[in-house]
């Protein structure tokens, strides 16, 4: 299991028009899961979310087929968000 302070960090999100995303994801922990290993933390809509000086960390994964997923949690150094089959995927996503 991933200890709090080594939870994987969102290197990068270029997610347009998500509320956490100004200059980065600013959501204190993201949970990817869905299809196509989805960012459910999305949120369509203009207002600004999340913290000023948080660099946003992987809180849970819901994708036991991904080879960095072990009980649940992230085990990526970092990941990175973008567009891809939903409209915020997790790009580090590997099927193992």
């Amino acid at each position: 299991m991933t200890d709090m302070l080594e939870m994987p960090r969102v290197s990068e999100c270029s997610v347009t028009g998500c509320g956490y995303n100004h200059d980065g994801c600013h959501a204190f922990a993201i949970t990817v899961g869905g299809s196509a290993a989805r960012c459910d933390t999305f949120i369509d809509t203009t207002a600004k979310g999340g913290l000023d000086r948080v660099i946003a960390q992987v809180g849970a994964c819901h994708r036991t087929d991904c080879t960095f997923n072990s009980e649940l949690e992230c085990g990526a150094p970092a990941i990175r968000v973008a567009p891809g089959k939903d409209i915020a995927d997790c790009m580090t996503y590997e099927p193992r």
